[in-house]
Order: structure tokens, then C-alpha cells, then sequence
């Protein structure tokens, strides 16, 4: 009879648009290296697509390997003791030639198709939108997170408003495989 309620509760949740933290909704999860998005992009100025390269250019946005965060943290250390703790972690996946094993935060279904690069050549190219600000219409404002987390719950009624909205095709099959 519990594990019946529990089961009814986690649809109705899901189905208000509530997902429960275990699909990223709200508090973003640990990362096993802590990756403070202000430190990298409002202090030292790194562009997004310095380490999410592939956002421009294909269906996903690469979450960069360590041997990207190398090229800074070669020489760079952290100013502070916790923040040097952090890079040494990444100096060690970086001997030991293993990669980091980053937990996902924004998350479709995985019958869902989303692909980036068409979403930010639309916005960029017709909208005038740079591409930063593009994806900060899904993710946020992740420059300015600490802990990266999902501020909104990515419901289909989002993604259809937003292709109504902008005269975008709304067939089903434009989203779903």
C-alpha cells in the first residue's frame, strides 16, 4: 500500500510540474569536482561555448574533457584553500588519465529530441540573441551559480509555447522519436 502511494504521489508531482529532486528540479546535485560557474565566467570572463563547444554545432552541448580544464589549470591555482582542493582533484583525474564523471542537471525525457545547435542559430540568426543569452532561456542564469541547477522543470507546454511563440513547427515528430 506504500510503495501504491508513493508511486501515485511521484505521478502527480511530475504531473504539476514538480519533479522531485532526483530529476534535477531545484538544488543542482554535487559535482565531484565543485565547478563555480561565477569564478569562471563573471571573474575570469570565459566565454560558455569556451567549454561548451559543440553548443553552436551539434545536438548537444559538450561538458568540456579534463584536458580542456588543463589548459588554465596547468599553471592556475585556486585563491583559496577549498578552491585549491577543487583543482588538485582535477590535477588528479588529469594523471590518472580518467575522466570526470559530471552529474547531469538538465534533463527531457529521453524520448525527447532537443537539439541545441538548431535552437541557438534560430535565436541568434533571427532573434539577435547572443548566444549566451540564448541558452539562459532553458538553463538560467548559470554564470552567476555557484552550484548549477535547474530553474525550470523543461515541461513539453514550455517547448510548445516557445515554438508557437516564435512560428516554429509544432509536430510532434519535430520533438519526438
Amino acid at each position: 500500500l506504500i510503495v501504491v502511494g508513493l508511486v501515485i504521489a511521484f505521478v502527480i508531482i511530475s504531473w504539476l510540474g514538480l519533479p522531485p529532486k532526483v530529476l534535477g528540479f531545484g538544488e543542482g546535485p554535487d559535482q565531484p569536482i565543485a565547478f563555480p560557474h561565477t569564478v569562471h565566467v563573471q571573474d575570469a570572463k570565459i566565454d560558455c561555448q569556451f567549454c561548451h563547444r559543440t553548443v553552436t554545432e551539434r545536438p548537444q552541448a559538450s561538458i568540456p574533457a579534463v584536458q580542456q580544464c588543463m589548459f588554465c589549470h596547468a599553471t592556475v591555482d585556486g585563491n583559496t584553500p577549498i578552491a585549491q582542493m577543487e583543482i588538485e582533484k582535477l590535477r588528479e583525474h588529469w594523471e590518472n588519465k580518467e575522466p570526470i564523471n559530471w552529474m547531469r542537471v538538465h534533463r527531457v525525457p529521453d524520448h525527447v529530441r532537443f537539439v541545441h545547435e538548431a535552437h541557438i542559430k534560430f535565436f541568434t540568426e533571427t532573434q539577435g540573441i547572443e548566444t549566451n543569452n540564448v541558452c539562459s532561456i532553458c538553463h538560467g542564469d548559470v554564470g552567476s551559480m555557484v552550484k548549477v541547477e535547474q530553474v525550470r522543470a523543461l515541461k513539453m507546454g514550455d517547448c510548445v509555447d516557445c515554438h508557437r511563440d516564435y512560428n516554429a513547427p509544432t509536430d510532434c515528430s519535430t520533438c519526438h522519436y
